[in-house]
């Protein structure tokens, strides 16, 4: 009983945690999950929610919460012994998973239930578990035959072990490449904040002059500010190489041979189960019902975005000619040339735009935003248990004190930690006879930390990016929904999971919402007029082009999945070069292997389903516009959203909730007004 991941602790014990505790203490939850399973299934021929789904969902949840902080410090501490407790765990988990979505007792068990009188008198959720659970039997090959069964086990396996690796060598890819200057004319161009940066990260390598590495905040200051055109190009080579099989370290973390597996496994997995690919298998739990409506929708974007596109790229084009003299204009230019035309058509520098966004402003307006939205209070938990002195933690109360949810805020860049931002369930809200289990979650990002005494200034971008996850946070902790396989984030089709994020990211854009959580790092002066008039006069600055560059991602992903064919094997860069030929105005040179890190896809959850982010703007775009009607900050509104959308969580369908909430089905005109572009 010594191991923090076998005590009953409301909250993960991360400094107790070791690796060599790890592997043990999931193999007693998994051997306690399945004796659960087994027991219970053996115990009667009369299922119920009570004999039977209610103590299988409270086993599994107590190996869910021993997982996700090792899960989480993989991504967040990565360390070797982690790393290898980690990957001996997965297989486990992955056949486990497996193991109950064959188990053709345990499907019928669901099914009497589904077909018995009681089932009409079971709640909504409950209900809405009991059908995606028979969904899902069917999408693990519970109807297959022994030997097909095998092989879809070992599918899966193999596929959790590939998305592992892609993510560690993108890690491993990412962490290895820095670059000492010594020369301070080297970085001319850079910004105070980004050389103080830079001179930090020296300092705290041991080395005297000034590191700048692949670290998202040091890769985008280099790109937009530094004047060395040269260094830029260094810069965006090693960057857009990155576990390829080209750049700096070529071959050394090469993800090619495991995207070409993937996708082969995927296809496979897809036919298996009667599914023509891979796209139409991930089209069973979304919006989306079939491959042509997906494809058709971006396409329909891409249409109405090109011609706004191609326009952004020729006065980029012709800015960088006749302002710079510069006529080869170049993947490692864009940044650089698209912030001077920011700066010469609006006079808007994001430098000086950061001053007035110090964390130490952002945070307490995002959660007065929320405050006035729907009613909540959050406050801050002095004492807890971190995985990292950077990390702080947050309890939400309503009116009327009661706790709604708690979050671990983990903000800044580091070395050991994986890129980009997200939002995790570290626990679900469930009932119990005698409580109820308060939702925990994780809220990740990677912006620059502070520098010396100077608080960590935000360019409107990454604030734009903590209200997107916070989004997403408040999905999973506002959720009344009392059983955990539709509570919060579970059980919500994964195109749509990205309406509450992206409905977020409004009030970024609103006068009286930006005067909340912005003001001078220094003197504390609000936010200028002129300068939010600055801000909104470039709010759409390029949006063509970054409208097109999303929908190539999303083309791209779709693509390779629907179109894969085993006897031609992935054809990644060939598709990759099929969508630009057909929407792309900007064209990145031949060594650019973006795919290679693009984990989303490949170690995330969105293969043949990376349109969810345009697909869901239109949903959050729209949701939104009812606030431009009624007011940013009406209760009303903001009840409404809270009652149909946050606190509902998976159970119900979500264009039943949307429709709800907005009283009809949405449409695509408030994106393309929200983006500038005609309809």
């Amino acid at each position: 009983m010594d191991n923090p991941l076998l005590l009953d602790s409301k909250l993960p014990l991360f400094s107790r945690i070791k690796p060599e505790q790890i592997e043990p203490a999931i193999d007693q939850l998994l051997a306690d999950a399945r004796k659960t399973v087994a027991d219970r299934l053996a115990a009667t021929t009369d299922y119920t929610w009570d004999n039977l789904i209610a103590p299988i969902a409270n086993a599994e949840d107590r190996l869910s919460k021993a997982w996700s902080p090792v899960s989480h410090m993989n991504s967040v501490v990565n360390n070797d012994g982690l790393r290898e407790a980690y990957h001996a765990c997965l297989p486990k988990l992955s056949e486990y998973a497996t193991e109950m979505g064959q188990n053709e007792a345990l499907y019928r068990a669901y099914q009497q239930i589904a077909d018995s009188e009681a089932f009409t008198g079971l709640e909504q959720a409950q209900q809405k578990i009991i059908k995606n659970a028979l969904r899902d039997f069917t999408l693990s090959g519970v109807a297959l035959d022994a030997d097909k069964k095998q092989r879809y086990k070992e599918i899966s396996l193999e596929l959790s072990n590939l998305a592992s690796k892609f993510e560690e060598n993108l890690l491993d890819a990412t962490n290895a490449w820095s670059k000492l200057i010594r020369d301070h004319d080297e970085l001319a161009g850079l910004p105070p904040s980004a050389l103080a940066q830079a001179k930090q990260a020296a300092e705290q390598a041991g080395l005297d002059g000034w590191l700048i590495n692949l670290q998202f905040p040091s890769y985008i200051a280099v790109m937009t500010y530094a004047d060395n055109r040269e260094l830029r190009r260094e810069h965006y080579t090693a960057f857009a190489t990155r576990a390829s099989d080209q750049g700096p370290d070529a071959h050394r973390w090469d993800n090619s041979a495991i995207m070409e597996r993937t996708l082969a496994l995927r296809h496979e997995k897809a036919r298996l189960l009667g599914f023509n690919d891979y796209a139409e298998l991930s089209l069973a739990t979304k919006m989306a019902s079939k491959p042509e409506d997906v494809i058709g929708f971006l396409e329909d974007l891409a249409d109405k975005s090109w011609r706004q596109g191609r326009k952004d790229l020729a006065e980029l084009r012709e800015f960088a000619e006749q302002r710079h003299g510069i006529r080869d204009l170049q993947s490692w230019d864009m940044s650089y040339y698209a912030e001077k035309m920011r700066q010469h058509h609006y006079q808007l520098s994001q430098e000086e735009v950061k001053t007035y966004f110090p964390v130490t402003r952002v945070l307490p307006g995002l959660f007065a935003i929320v405050e006035r939205l729907y009613g909540l209070n959050i406050v801050e938990i002095a004492a807890f248990d971190s995985w990292h002195p950077d990390v702080r933690f947050f309890q939400i109360n309503d009116h009327s004190g009661h706790i709604r949810g708690q979050f671990y805020l983990d903000l800044y860049a580091r070395t050991k930690k994986r890129g980009g931002a997200w939002m995790d369930d570290c626990v679900g809200r469930k009932r119990s006879e005698d409580d109820i289990q308060i939702p925990v979650a994780y809220l990740t990002c990677n912006f620059t930390p502070p520098a010396g005494d100077t608080p960590a200034l935000l360019t409107h971008d990454e604030v734009t990016t903590l209200f997107h996850e916070f989004g997403h946070g408040l999905h999973h902790l506002l959720t009344q929904v009392d059983h955990l396989g539709v509570s919060g984030i579970n059980g919500v089709e994964w195109d749509a999971v990205e309406l509450p994020s992206q409905f977020m990211e409004n009030w970024c854009w609103e006068k009286d919402a930006l005067a909340l959580m912005s003001g001078h790092f220094q003197t504390g002066a609000p936010l200028p007029d002129d300068l939010f008039n600055k801000m909104l006069a470039a709010k759409n600055f390029q949006a063509g082009m970054i409208m097109l560059r999303q929908l190539e991602f999303s083309l791209f992903d779709f693509h390779l999945h629907h179109d894969y064919d085993p006897n031609r094997g992935a054809r990644i860069y060939e598709t990759l070069e099929r969508v630009r030929n057909q929407i792309a105005v900007v064209r990145p040179p031949k060594f650019n292997r973006f795919a290679h890190s693009f984990s989303h896809i490949f170690a995330g959850g969105y293969a043949a389903g990376y349109y969810s982010y345009k697909w869901a703007e239109v949903l959050s775009c729209d949701a939104f516009s009812l606030f431009e009607e009624k007011g940013i900050f009406d209760r009303g509104a903001g009840t409404a959203f809270l009652t149909h959308i946050l606190e509902q969580g998976g159970s119900r369908d979500a264009m039943e909730l949307f429709v709800k909430f907005r009283g009809r089905e949405p449409n695509i005109d408030a994106l393309l007004r929200h983006s500038g572009i005609a309809s």
